[in-house]
């Protein structure tokens, strides 16, 4: 087996059928497997999923475990040379497994490549492409320094925004919703750290990759398309918190120790401070249309 495909699904069965549908119509010499983890739909997922698709390993849990404990799962019970994080609300091209398949053959040294990941209406998805969350990044990131100066590295370091979405090089950071990671990778540095629900454990993976010396390469010579939820305009509570405490998890896991007791004091402001402004924003934004998308689905932007 070459690639095995992981996608998992919470209570997104429209979006995962379409998923699974541009997969099985991908022009490739590559054998593939794919395996959905569900975490306890509630929406007929598992049985639509069955019916439509049965040459898909389905596993099918009990509770929701989350983002990274799922793909855990898929990873365990995989079989391919290469294991393929897949988001559930994401269409790729007849050409996408080819190309990136094609690419980590050709580049031993690569541990993990991630390629263009775009928007329904054209834009880039820039999560696809990023540097590490360092204080100074995500500093100037927070605080919009990269809008004022988007041709300046200094104040891009987070979203390469300088950097040419359309030419490929090596990056730190792919986003979980497509990464292609080698197994020797996986082996050597083990799977997605549980301790993250449903975000920042893409950025931990890439990091560890990376520190245990293999390569990172955004390669936009294929793409697929991210459709985020769509309508999902208010997020539940728990989003909110997962979604900073993810950036609270990483900074204590691999900052602390680096910088001073200053600095982590003011990344931990800055980080409750934001997480207090987004309850804010939250609250006076309008629920989502009622067009049959959850909005606990793990379809949100991943910062």
């Amino acid at each position: 087996m070459d690639v095995s495909i992981l996608i998992v699904n919470y209570n997104t069965q429209r979006l995962t059928l379409d998923c699974l549908q541009s997969v099985f119509a991908s022009r490739t010499q590559y054998r593939y497997e794919v395996i959905v983890i569900d975490n306890h739909s509630v929406d007929g997922s598992v049985e639509a999923i069955r019916e439509r698709y049965p040459q898909v390993t389905v596993i099918a849990n009990q509770e929701n475990t989350g983002f990274a404990k799922a793909n855990n799962q898929g990873i365990k019970a995989a079989q391919g040379r290469y294991i393929l994080l897949l988001n559930s609300d994401t269409i790729v091209q007849p050409d996408t497994l080819e190309t990136m398949i094609g690419l980590m053959d050709r580049r031993p040294e690569l541990g993990a490549a991630g390629c263009k990941v775009i928007l329904p209406d054209g834009s880039l998805d820039k999560a696809c492409k990023r540097g590490f969350p360092t204080p100074s990044a995500s500093f100037y990131y927070a605080f919009g320094f990269s809008k004022r100066f988007p041709n300046d590295p200094k104040y891009n370091q987070y979203q390469l925004g300088h950097l040419d979405p359309d030419n490929e090089y090596p990056v730190d950071v792919l986003v979980g919703a497509f990464m292609l990671v080698r197994r020797e990778a996986i082996d050597q540095v083990g799977g997605l750290d549980e301790t993250f629900f449903m975000y920042g454990e893409d950025i931990d993976w890439c990091y560890r990759i990376k520190e245990a010396g293999w390569g990172i390469y955004y390669y936009p010579r294929t793409y697929i398309v991210h459709v985020k939820g769509g309508s999902a305009r208010r997020r539940p509570l728990k989003i909110i918190y997962e979604f900073h405490r993810a950036m609270w998890v990483f900074h204590r896991k691999h900052y602390f120790k680096k910088y001073s007791m200053i600095t982590n004091t003011a990344v931990y402001m800055g980080i409750t401070l934001k997480f207090l402004m987004a309850l804010v924003q939250n609250k006076l934004t309008p629920p989502s249309r009622p067009d049959g998308r959850s909005e606990e689905s793990r379809t949100e932007v991943k910062a």
